[in-house]
């Protein structure tokens, strides 16, 4: 079965963990949310973060991806999904060149996570400061 994930942050093509999540998964585009969202740069390691408050922020700028089961798992994985403040959310996406609107699963987090907060909410992720697993010490 496959599943169009929404991704804005350090999953996105020439990003640090774009290859690790979503290296077998194909691209459909560039795509926004269709409701406003708070997303920001937070936490020790400078990682973007999206809060599931609609209504509140921007509309989000990423990609989408159809993605399978592997993949999904790949990704729960990576985005922490199973310990508290990890959320994995189903939102509308609609392409930003126009198009129809999709469902999409995205990955949030909950406010207590987001501690230090390094930005003001953003409509698109571009920051290069996120500490990959890896380099954390």
């Amino acid at each position: 079965m496959t599943q169009d994930v929404f991704v804005f942050g350090t999953l996105k093509r020439g990003f640090a963990l774009h290859e690790r999540g979503l290296s077998r998964a194909r691209f459909l585009g560039i795509f926004r949310t269709l409701e406003c969202y708070p997303m920001l740069i937070a936490g020790p390691w400078f990682a973007p973060m999206m809060f599931n408050e609609p209504g509140n922020g921007y509309h989000v700028v990423g990609e989408l991806y159809e993605s399978g089961d592997d993949t999904i798992a790949r990704l729960d994985q990576l985005e922490s999904l199973g310990i508290p403040g990890n959320l994995r959310v189903a939102i509308d996406v609609e392409p930003v060149a126009g198009g129809p609107i999709r469902t999409a699963l995205a990955y949030m987090k909950s406010r207590q996570l987001a501690k230090p907060v390094h930005s003001d909410y953003l409509r698109v992720y571009e920051d290069r400061r996120f500490v990959p697993f890896d380099r954390r010490g």
